[in-house]
């Protein structure tokens, strides 16, 4: 019976999802927006700390799995990386690293440089990686585009948010660089995809909502780079604010979409735009932006609590970490 029971557990651990440290992100990302909200919108100092405390071990404990995952299953690993779409979720863990230094700041200043540091070289090597693998590899179609794809090579925007307070502006310019630009090639091809070809997979429909997150993150770190809010500033603050309402207005479609570890897809970029719309509040004092910070807050607080329940009671149940 233990032996059954030990076989089973390795079963599901090679099928426990890379993309599972998208939870990292969202979390990462609410614990800004309650820290920026402690700041902004005089909220308890004590949410964004008990939010980091429920991150770190939640990091935690996903390292520990993927990291027995990666020396009892490594053809499973192998398979995730050579996998078209899984592979745009392996930059997840290096985006979590670099999210989590941005919240650290307060406390711990050497202990979020060593985050920023670890998680800006590995999301580097994670952009070269899958760039080389996109353009060598013969396996890639036009239904493999998903909005995921922005992970891997826009997540380059995040590094500026820790980066510029560590000092580091012309590596934090560098990265903010290459996002930027990518950023508006691979919304080109995406679009693309979404418009003239089959539809996203519903198990994928809800990483369309990362489409948020470029602009929302793009404005919060071109904002820490300049400290102005100029043209561009403007535009990636509309664009994002465009993109919430658009897919906000889909309501009824993501709605009836089944529970998938994908819909954590939902939870980053709303807390993106909270932190957008505060720092737009911050800098503006308009009554509006400070209106609409409440708002986004209130939307990426609640979003997030379900999906901790819908995980937890999908984990419970044994439906999480099968085969497709």
């Amino acid at each position: 019976m233990n032996q059954q029971a030990e076989l089973s557990r390795s079963s599901q651990l090679a099928y426990f999802p890379v993309s599972f440290f998208a939870m990292i992100m969202g979390m990462s990302g609410l614990t800004l927006a309650w820290g920026k909200a402690a700041q902004v919108l005089a909220a308890p100092t004590i949410i964004s700390q008990l939010l980091l405390i429920l991150t770190l071990v939640l990091f935690t404990a996903l390292c520990g799995s993927y990291l027995m995952k990666l020396f009892t299953q490594t053809e499973a690993v192998r398979a995730e990386l050579n996998h078209p779409i899984k592979l745009s979720f392996f930059p997840t863990f290096s985006i979590s690293l670099l999210l989590l230094s941005a919240a650290m700041l307060p406390l711990s200043k050497p202990l979020s440089l060593a985050f920023w540091s670890i998680g800006a070289v590995l999301h580097l090597l994670f952009t070269l990686y899958v760039l080389t693998q996109w353009i060598h590899h013969p396996k890639f179609k036009i239904a493999h585009s998903t909005p995921a794809w922005f992970i891997p090579i826009v997540g380059n925007i995040i590094v500026p948010i820790a980066g510029v307070e560590h000092g580091y502006m012309e590596i934090s310019w560098f990265f903010f660089s290459i996002g930027l630009l990518f950023w508006i090639i691979l919304k080109a091809l995406i679009l693309n995809r979404v418009i003239f070809h089959d539809p996203l997979p519903e198990k994928l429909l809800p990483t369309l909502f990362i489409f948020i997150a470029p602009p929302a993150v793009g404005f919060t770190a071109y904002l820490k780079l300049t400290g102005t809010i100029d043209t561009l500033a403007q535009v990636l603050f509309n664009v994002a604010m465009f993109l919430v309402l658009l897919l906000l207005t889909q309501f009824a479609r993501f709605s009836k979409i089944r529970f998938y570890v994908s819909w954590w897809a939902y939870s980053f970029p709303l807390a993106a735009a909270s932190i957008a719309a505060q720092v737009m509040y911050s800098a503006t004092s308009k009554p509006l932006f400070g209106y609409l910070s409440f708002a986004l807050l209130s939307l990426a607080s609640l979003v997030i609590l379900v999906l901790l329940i819908k995980t937890f009671a999908a984990v419970w149940r044994d439906e999480i970490c099968q085969p497709e």
